[in-house]
């Protein structure tokens, strides 16, 4: 299999891999379509939540102060809109527990069946596919993928939920001035591309180190494991290994430090040009209630709409990061499913006799190791 480059999430790449999402629902479906559809629905009542937990906090307000300044307003209606935040605030918590719980049964549930099915492929393949070191590599990435791609699935719902709250809070900052909207997003723009790099080359490394990160679980269990410590400690391979070890993990290390430096400095310089667009938005609105343009109930509307829209915005650029590198790591387990088996059993073929009596008989047979010519047997 040939080496996939650097530049291997591009835009075009990430857009690509989208079209791994479709099989991933229907492996999730398969799983249990009870807990697929309660968690989908969980998700749409939570993703209208945010607004109405700030309009009622902004009525309340708006009622106190006509209420202590001119003397006017509704002392009960006051309290009925307290008794309504407060149910939003249960109910917006228990169905945060009871969505994690379907993740939770959900993702437990899929990686069974992720991993069953891998198993059971497996056994089907070459045995001369298990001498290959670039079929480990397939399958190592491939059993990684079965314990935790089903954060994709999330990641996805969790992004269509962000969404819709991002909408339903846009439609306030909207009416107010559009320009809101329009600063909010500019600002957001910049930090967003630069996790993306960031993104890219983190995959990059984690691809490339693939062949040393299997070394490293070969090594670690050949240094601790009782199947072959007596031979370890006859040779007195114990140092050897641990060296190797050490010089294998320093490599992988220095190459992810390297990248994380350079990723919390950008990110942070980045992060100045958000936080002075989320600020710039600030003082607009507060100039507009210092003039009595809007009430300080609206403001309060205004500013957290203004804050949480950020915070959804930066959450969806991000997701649709994770999604898509997540997708193209999901492409190294659907890409091992398909691979197939060169020697089969015909549909037409004979059984082998039961019992046997005469024993089997070879004739011009041989084997030789894949990529190599010479015949061992």
């Amino acid at each position: 299999m040939p080496k996939r480059p650097a530049e291997d999430l591009t835009w075009r790449a990430r857009f690509t891999s989208l079209a791994n999402v479709r099989p991933l629902f229907r492996l999730v479906w398969e799983t249990s379509p009870p807990l697929v559809a309660a968690t989908v629905l969980l998700r749409l009542f939570r993703a209208v939540l945010p607004l109405a937990m700030l309009w009622i906090p902004k009525l309340i307000l708006d009622a106190v102060v006509a209420f202590v300044s001119h003397g006017t307003g509704n002392l009960n209606r006051i309290w009925k809109l307290v008794a309504i935040e407060l149910g939003l605030a249960i109910l917006s918590d228990i169905l945060g527990r009871v969505n994690t719980l379907c993740d939770s049964l959900l993702g437990d549930r899929f990686t069974d069946l992720v991993s069953v099915r891998l198993m059971r492929h497996a056994t089907e393949l070459d045995l001369a596919s298990f001498e290959d070191p670039v079929f480990y590599d397939k399958l190592e990435r491939a059993r990684r993928q079965s314990s935790g791609r089903l954060t994709l699935l999330a990641s996805l719902l969790n992004m269509g939920q962000d969404a819709l709250t991002l909408i339903s809070l846009s439609a306030g900052l909207i009416v107010f001035s559009p320009w809101l909207m329009v600063l909010l997003v500019a600002a957001v723009i910049p930090a967003f591309l630069g996790e993306t790099h960031f993104t890219q080359l983190s995959y990059s490394v984690h691809y490339r180190w693939t062949p040393q990160r299997r070394m490293l679980d070969y090594i670690r269990f050949l240094g601790a494991s009782a199947q072959s410590a007596k031979e370890v400690k006859i040779f007195g391979l114990g140092g050897h290994l641990s060296q190797r070890y050490d010089e294998l993990a320093h490599g992988i290390y220095l190459e992810n430090k390297t990248i994380a430096i350079k990723r919390a400095t950008v990110g942070s310089l980045l992060n100045v040009i958000s936080t002075g667009g989320y600020y710039g938005a600030y003082v607009v609105v507060l100039a507009k209630t210092l003039a009595g343009a809007i009430s300080i109930g609206t403001f309060t509307f205004l500013t957290g709409a203004f804050s949480r829209s950020r915070s959804y915005i930066e959450r969806i650029l991000a997701g649709f990061n994770d999604i898509s590198e997540q997708a193209i790591f999901l492409k190294d387990l659907f890409e091992f499913f398909e691979m197939k088996p060169s020697i089969r059993s015909l549909p037409d073929s004979l059984p082998a006799p039961r019992p046997i009596r005469d024993g089997f008989e070879f004739r011009n047979v041989s084997f030789g190791y894949p990529g190599s010519d010479r015949l061992v047997v």
